[in-house]
């Protein structure tokens, strides 16, 4: 009897089976004049002997979960961002004269050389200029006249001393006078031939029309832009990439180029320009990347995927399973390699995968983490581990 009521050296010290014991031999010890009392007593210290170490620890038999051992490796992450294809120059071509717009000769998408017009306005201004300048210039032209004509008859009265110097003089004058109002005028009207010829919008550069600001009978200012063109030549892939990524060093220069809609037509190229710029409603940075080739099939506005790795970082990688939210943070489930317990580890999710995720900080290396099984774990739970294949 006795020996149902010792706690034993190992089982002493546990408050529950301490008190589940004294409160039986108590109750025997009050019942030994009863048989009937004293044979339940009995049966009780038996059975709470059986279920003292259930309830030492919780109840039920150990967990079984999966584990992994965590390990450090140089994980060399990729980047795969879509985005399109862009002129590196772009040019907005706009009237240097004002007026109302009478025709327009292009659109979206044509491709123009440097001295293709592409619209025109009225002119009646840079007409009627053209008009007063020549009128001014015929005054001009008959003044000059008049001024050589005098200044030849004084020149030959004062042969004669029919005339005086000062007289002649004079007339000089005159005519110096009448031969810069002549050149004056004619400035005017090459001025204003220029300004008629602006009236007709050249391209000025090759390339092909990306927009078109304004319509037939809209009437335009002096450089007020009129037609958006993207210069034949060097080639752009924009790309809106996240300001996470890039402070992360890349592990080549070289990014490469696919086309969407077909995969076999592909280029590489390198970053030429990166925005000081964050867009502040997506969280983005415009960057762009220098085309080395652009492919036939990689016309302006397709849309391509530029593909990057990242210079390699320490990082744990684990399966999937192994991530849950604890405390409102990522975290996994690790066990104690001496008393088999499992507890939470608050990690720093880095990236993830479909399959895996990747952590940058919270584990040690040779730590067992839960991988299967840990849904209904608790902390400081005894659990029983099973290494899982292929991890």
């Amino acid at each position: 009897m006795r020996g149902l009521l010792d706690l034993g050296p190992s089982r002493r010290n546990d408050p529950i089976e301490r008190h589940s014991h004294e409160t039986a031999r108590a109750t025997m010890i009050s019942n030994l004049g009863n048989p009937m009392q004293l044979r339940r007593t009995i049966l009780l210290a038996g059975l709470v002997s059986v279920l003292s170490p259930v309830l030492a620890w919780g109840g039920g038999p150990p967990a079984r979960v999966g584990v992994v051992t965590a390990r450090a490796t140089d994980y060399r992450a990729s980047v795969s961002l879509t985005g399109d294809v862009e002129a590196q120059v772009q040019s907005d071509i706009s009237f240097r004269v004002s007026g109302r717009i009478v025709e327009r000769l292009v659109d979206v998408g044509d491709h123009v050389t440097p001295d293709q017009v592409l619209a025109r306005v009225d002119g009646q201004e840079q007409r009627i200029a053209l008009d007063t300048a020549n009128a001014a210039l015929a005054s001009a032209q008959a003044q000059l006249q008049q001024s050589q004509a005098t200044y030849q008859r004084q020149k030959t009265l004062i042969t004669s001393n029919a005339t005086s110097q000062s007289a002649l003089d004079a007339a000089q004058e005159n005519l110096s006078v009448a031969q810069a109002s002549v050149a004056a005028a004619t400035a005017q009207v090459e001025q204003a031939k220029e300004q008629l010829g602006y009236a007709d919008l050249r391209a000025g550069v090759a390339g092909t029309v990306t927009a078109r600001n304004t319509e037939t009978g809209q009437v335009v200012q002096a450089g007020q832009t009129v037609v958006s063109i993207a210069q034949d030549g060097p080639r752009d892939a924009v790309f809106d990439v996240y300001e996470a990524l890039i402070d992360k060093p890349p592990g080549s220069p070289e990014v490469g180029i696919v086309l969407v809609a077909d995969p076999s037509v592909k280029t590489t190229g390198h970053v030429r320009e990166v925005s000081p710029i964050v867009d502040a409603r997506k969280g983005t940075i415009r960057v762009k990347i220098g085309l080395r080739e652009t492919p036939p099939g990689m016309s302006l506005g397709t849309a391509v995927r530029g593909e990057a790795s990242l210079a390699p970082q320490r990082r744990f990688v684990l399966p999937a399973s192994a991530l849950f939210e604890w405390q409102g943070k990522p975290a996994v489930w690790t066990v104690t390699a001496d008393q088999h317990q499992a507890q939470p580890r608050a990690v720093t999710l880095d990236r993830y995968t479909t399959r895996d995720i990747v952590l940058s900080a919270g584990l040690e290396d040779g730590e067992a983490v839960v991988v299967r099984g840990g849904q209904l774990l608790r902390p400081g739970q005894i659990v029983e581990t099973v290494m899982e294949q292929g991890q």
